[in-house]
């Protein structure tokens, strides 16, 4: 759903006490925030944590949200922010826990059917998976969760330039390291065919 007047009336009612109605918001809206989740927080075991969070985040902040504005990107924005504060105390934490120990957080591949149908390629999962956070942040965004340019710049609370520049840097990134496993591919065919 990506109607405003829907969100409008549901916040309205939320505002107002109805269970309901948050319900009904948290219905139409967990998939692209438990996607962002998903992709963007590395331990697949505090997926779930984040999200609960994000919500409480979502239902404590919607008072301050500006009806005559767009919702999800107004919801994308909250959620990047609380990824990202989750992030930092997850980082501390383990940080505290055990500084000598470097921890292995390796992304399980447990996906949703559509975001498999999106992004099928365990290869190129694993490619979007190293890129540092900033890229990987639009990467989502922009393809798997199709939000335009324009919005991700007011989600992530930055420039325009700066959302082109990241994806234009991303998808270098991603051609580079698909052009060096084809390389990589084909010298080893070779030596087999000798």
């Amino acid at each position: 759903m990506n109607n405003p007047q829907e969100y409008k009336k549901l916040i309205e009612l939320t505002l107002a006490g109805s269970r309901e109605a948050y319900s009904e918001l948290y219905e139409i809206t967990i998939r692209d925030v438990y996607k962002a989740v998903h992709f963007l927080v590395r331990e697949p075991s505090d997926v779930d944590d984040a999200v609960q969070e994000i919500y409480i985040q979502v239902h404590r902040s919607l008072g301050q949200f500006d009806v005559s504005r767009p919702f999800r990107p107004w919801l994308m924005g909250l959620v990047m922010r609380q990824i990202h504060a989750y992030r930092r105390k997850r980082w501390t934490h383990l940080r505290i826990i055990n500084k000598a120990e470097q921890v292995d957080q390796a992304m399980e591949y447990d996906f949703a059917n559509e975001v498999v149908d999106k992004i099928s390629n365990r290869s190129l999962l694993a490619s979007v998976d190293r890129l540092s956070y900033k890229l990987k942040q639009v990467v989502i965004l922009h393809y798997l969760n199709e939000y335009a340019q324009e919005e991700i710049a007011t989600i992530l609370d930055i420039p325009l330039g700066t959302v082109k520049s990241r994806i234009h840097a991303a998808l270098q990134k991603l051609r580079q390291k698909q052009r060096s496993n084809h390389f990589i591919v084909g010298k080893v065919e070779d030596l087999h065919e000798s």
